[in-house]
């Protein structure tokens, strides 16, 4: 008859001493119940990943609301008629030595004022509001005077002129442009029907 040694008694009351572990499996309705869960998360990440994508605005280059890579040969000389990008929805115009962009759009209800060249002057053919070519206001019911692109000119000499927050313009002094950008996604308002302090107006 075998005998049972000590150590094999010890451990055997060890082994029957130790808890059993369990672990317990979900059931049919819990186990769907996170697969449904995960796919609703999921789902809603990327509801908000796109709502977020085409909310953000992401203008093109060349394009209303983006940067303007303007040609320099098209810039009108002083007392020239201003120049007009449909594209950019803008005037560009140089008066009194200084240049500036307008926004082609009327400070009164919207509408699309016209160069008139038999009278050298902006006039919106909706409530008759009239502008210089600078963009000042002159006549009609509009509140404020044209609105205003910022720009950035390169010269030849090297320097750099940048346009102020209150939509002044650039004097030229005699310099040669090499470049011009327009950034139509930042609109400057005028004030009022004046123009600030450093853009003398020509009517």
């Amino acid at each position: 008859m075998a005998t049972i040694s000590a150590a094999e008694t010890t451990a055997t009351v060890q082994r029957s001493a130790e808890p059993s572990v369990q672990v317990a499996v979900p059931s049919r309705r819990e186990f769907l119940y996170y697969v449904w869960g995960a796919s609703i998360i999921l789902l809603l990440g990327e509801a908000t990943a796109a709502l977020i994508w085409f909310a953000l605005p992401r203008f093109k280059e060349g394009t209303f609301g983006g940067i303007f890579n303007f040609p320099i040969d098209k810039i009108p000389a002083q007392g020239e008629a201003p120049y007009n990008e449909p594209a950019g929805r803008f005037w560009v115009t140089q008066y009194d030595s200084g240049l500036a962009v307008l926004f082609g759009v009327c400070t009164h209800l919207g509408c699309l004022p016209k160069w008139v060249p038999n009278t050298d002057r902006f006039e919106c053919p909706c409530h008759g509001s009239k502008y210089a070519n600078s963009g000042q206001w002159l006549d009609g019911p509009a509140p404020r005077s044209l609105d205003r692109f910022p720009i950035v000119v390169m010269f030849s000499d090297g320097t750099t002129a940048v346009t102020d927050t209150d939509g002044g313009t650039i004097p030229l002094e005699g310099r040669t442009i090499t470049s011009m950008r327009i950034d139509t996604g930042k609109r400057i308002k005028m004030p009022g029907r004046s123009l600030p302090p450093n853009s003398p107006s020509s009517v």
